[in-house]
């Protein structure tokens, strides 16, 4: 993770291990403006503080509060503050591949329409960031950018998002538990999941959830905490514990443990 940053000029940016994100970047700008530039990724852009104002094709748009912007591989663009007091936002670049969460048939709809209007748009990449800042949850994270990924198709081509929307289905569901109980500490990422379930990544963690009423990955960590508090109470040491049950890492496992159990693992050991 590269960070950085002078007065009232801040910058953290990784690259994270969730397939279709390329880079994952926070600023807060008061003084710099972008020249008119391009990427090979798509950027899809949230400002929490300020508005940005920028030139995408000859056209001028804004990012006011509230906004999500959704700028299209290698279409110049250009960028500034829109406020005396800059602003502060949150990026996404996702892969253009055609397997990433865009292909190329949505860059026209999406240089006619780049500023998004969308609440739950807008909640769902939040959703997304909160997830790629934690190592260990990429599970939880590529299953957030499908959603991402789905919505933004919806509101850029409505009438082909309906048509490819998929319906719950219970044996796709049963098919992805099996899978993620028999790789419960190894772990699975979603698209393999998908290649191996012949399904939709949309499609796996819609019918898992209309199924069992949680999402995938909530799935998986409920099972691995499961099985941390039995190693606990065996006497294993906490580190241990985390390699066996699948976690990134100690910390991965007491964050995860006490959201499950309410207490970190080390004072539930030591209450038995």
């Amino acid at each position: 993770m590269a960070t950085g940053g002078s007065t009232g000029e801040e910058i953290t940016a990784w690259r994270p291990r969730v397939p279709g994100v390329t880079e994952v970047f926070h600023a807060h700008f008061t003084r710099h403006a972008y020249p008119m530039h391009v990427h090979d990724t798509w950027t899809l852009l949230i400002v929490d503080e300020g508005a940005v104002r920028y030139d995408l094709e000859r056209h001028e748009h804004g990012t006011p509060l509230g906004t999500v912007s959704l700028l299209p591989p290698h279409v110049p663009h250009n960028g500034q503050a829109a406020t005396p007091d800059g602003f502060r936002k949150r990026v996404l670049y996702l892969d253009a591949a055609d397997d990433g969460p865009l292909d190329a048939s949505f860059i026209g709809a999406a240089v006619d329409r780049p500023d998004l209007v969308d609440p739950l748009l807008r909640q769902r990449i939040g959703q997304l960031h909160a997830a790629l800042a934690h190592p260990g949850d990429e599970l939880e994270a590529a299953a957030r950018l499908t959603l991402v990924g789905e919505r933004l198709r919806e509101r850029l081509r409505p009438a082909l998002a309906d048509s490819r929307k998929p319906l719950a289905n219970r044996r796709v569901a049963g098919a992805l538990r099996e899978l993620l109980d028999a790789r419960l500490v190894a772990g699975v990422d979603l698209k393999e999941a998908a290649s191996l379930v012949h399904a939709h990544p949309a499609h796996l963690v819609r019918s898992f959830g209309a199924a069992y009423g949680i999402a995938p990955h909530q799935y998986v960590m409920a099972r691995r905490v499961d099985r941390a508090r039995r190693l606990l109470l065996g006497g294993r040491a906490i580190a241990e514990v985390a390699e066996a049950c699948g976690f990134y890492d100690q910390s991965h496992l007491t964050r995860c443990f006490k959201r499950v159990v309410g207490v970190p693992p080390g004072r539930y050991a030591r209450g038995r």
